[in-house]
């Protein structure tokens, strides 16, 4: 048996241990897919996508290899292991692997734009010696798909200093008002969390019996207390139900949050520049320069 010391690079994800904490990043794996797919000297970009960015299926679009875009979508999804960043325009770009045009590769490419002006960006997770509260946040967008009207979920989990899990995705149903969009998302939230919250128990994490879910829906809030809306609520459908069963045991609850602290927003939307940085800022990223 050998000692290698401590590790510092697993799999495309470097590790950077010091007296601060611990750092990840994926700098050189950023740096290997832009020249694979020749993007080593493009013009970096500040957001992933522009404002209000929508993409549809673009039937009448000029088609693009799809090999190739698979291959790009593949390596920006490894990528969201440390770049919770770019966690949106990932899962809306691999939509659209079946039959991708220009204006898709258009839009995976602007991704890779905004790799290149941050590719040192990573995840620190601080030392500490007091164990500190789990964050959780929860958020969707209203019939955001223009192809089949179908809404996002995300969600974001910040502990002591650092993003733990986060996730996008689009939802399997269509949704007839918010409340029931951000209803379906904070079920699938609270679904990650019971996980979550059995992970932190096996390593012996003292967490509390009932964790926040931060919310900017009141509506949904309320109707996951009681079901005061029943005309507006009765055609959910029953598996969701599964919430208020889990806020009726204690086990979360859900709190009521500013949208303009809605961490999760990065995960369902394309943002302005200033409210993208703050919440990028918020799932606690940090540039190497800061670490070394």
């Amino acid at each position: 048996m050998t000692d290698l010391g401590g590790m510092n690079y697993f799999l495309g994800i470097e590790v950077i241990q010091n007296r601060s904490g611990t750092f990840i990043c994926q700098k050189q794996y950023v740096e290997a897919v832009l020249r694979r797919f020749g993007m080593m000297d493009c013009k970096p970009v500040s957001t992933p996508m522009t404002t209000g960015f929508k993409l549809n299926q673009d039937k009448g679009g000029r088609p693009v290899n799809d090999t190739q875009y698979k291959e790009l979508v593949g390596s920006l999804m490894y990528l969201t292991n440390t770049r919770p960043d770019i966690m949106h325009a990932t899962c809306l770009i691999s939509r659209y692997m079946s039959s991708p045009t220009e204006l898709h590769m258009q839009a995976a490419k602007r991704v890779l734009r905004y790799l290149k002006g941050t590719m040192q960006l990573g995840i620190l997770y601080q030392r500490s010696k007091i164990e500190g509260e789990l964050l959780v946040f929860t958020d969707s967008d209203y019939a955001g798909d223009y192809d089949d009207r179908k809404s996002t979920s995300g969600f974001a989990f910040i502990l002591n200093s650092g993003a733990v899990a986060w996730g996008s995705k689009k939802q399997p149903i269509v949704t007839l008002s918010t409340t029931e969009a951000e209803y379906v998302a904070a079920t699938a939230c609270a679904c990650q969390l019971i996980w979550m919250k059995r992970i932190m128990k096996i390593l012996n994490y003292a967490a509390k019996t009932c964790i926040e879910v931060n919310c900017d829906n009141s509506s949904t809030i309320k109707l996951s207390k009681n079901p005061v809306m029943h005309g507006l609520c009765k055609h959910i459908d029953v598996r969701y139900r599964f919430l208020r069963d889990m806020v009726k045991e204690g086990s979360i609850a859900l709190s009521y949050c500013k949208r303009e602290d809605q961490t999760a927003d990065v995960m369902t939307k394309a943002l302005k520049l200033k409210t993208f940085i703050k919440h990028r800022d918020n799932l606690r990223m940090h540039d190497l320069k800061e670490i070394i």
